[in-house]
């Protein structure tokens, strides 16, 4: 006969938190395995308790907000006035904010625009024989196409299987990662104008590509990002202030049945 354990008794400085309590938590937490789920639950609470605590302490008093039609209880009115109230974090200046956008300027690039054509012919990689004869056939518009480049739209209007036949088999404008894996990798290699040598392989059947244009991607100016640094590093300054505060808090109380992580230090009185 198979035993099971029950979880451990959690407590705050000896303020039990009910199993029950963490069981409706779990939901809250998407995590690999039940196990961690239930960890990930705990901690929240006990984090919670520590907060609604130290709030009480300072006897802090909190209305309430309703936001997009949802009213905080009164605990976590008091968690966000308690954080408001002992945590500072300094603006993002100027100063940070140029050196973020230099250290980082990928991160603020236009992406580059692709313009492909193609003539698809269309089969299922499950059906061997249907995809050979994609393959043949696309084989010999190719070589066709090769042979008088100027032919490529008059015959995706007349062969392809995709909607762009209308336009000649014009996609539009498309960024990385906006078609499948091959498609892509074959599109890469191409200069504008340029014809790929051989069929494209995908999931939708065989491709005749040619990249029409390409329009390069370039850095936006400090001007138009300067908004969003200076609210991105403020958030994660917020965050790591408010890990090591509640680090701090739990360093000064009496936890059982779950670990905080984080070193303790005094806490300004």
């Amino acid at each position: 006969m198979r035993s099971t354990s029950l979880p451990k008794p959690v407590s705050v400085n000896g303020v039990v938190i009910a199993n029950a309590d963490i069981a409706r938590e779990v939901q809250n937490h998407n995590q690999p395995s039940p196990a961690a789920a239930w960890e990930a639950a705990t901690r929240a609470l006990v984090v919670r308790e520590l907060l609604a605590q130290r709030a009480r302490d300072l006897d802090l008093v909190a209305m309430p907000h309703t936001t997009d039609g949802v009213r905080e209880t009164e605990e976590e009115a008091l968690i966000r006035v308690l954080l408001k109230t002992e945590i500072h974090t300094p603006r993002a200046d100027e100063a940070s904010c140029r050196r973020y956008y230099t250290a980082n300027q990928s991160r603020f690039r236009s992406p580059d625009l692709f313009e492909p054509l193609h003539i698809l012919f269309k089969a299922a990689q499950s059906d061997e024989a249907a995809y050979a004869q994609a393959l043949t056939r696309a084989e010999t518009v190719l070589a066709d196409i090769q042979a008088a480049p100027d032919r490529f739209e008059s015959h995706a209007r007349a062969l392809s299987d995709c909607p762009s036949a209308q336009d000649g088999g014009r996609l539009g404008q498309v960024e990385r990662g906006e078609t499948t894996p091959e498609f892509e990798a074959a599109l890469l290699t191409l200069q504008p104008s340029e014809l790929c040598p051989l069929p494209v392989r995908t999931r939708y059947g065989v491709h005749i590509l040619r990249l029409d244009r390409k329009v390069e991607g370039t850095v936006l100016p400090f001007d138009r990002v300067r908004s969003r640094i200076g609210q991105y590093l403020e958030d994660n300054a917020a965050r790591r202030a408010a890990a090591q505060y509640v680090a701090l808090l739990a360093g000064q109380a009496q936890i059982d049945g779950c670990a905080i992580a984080g070193a303790a230090s005094p806490l300004m009185r």
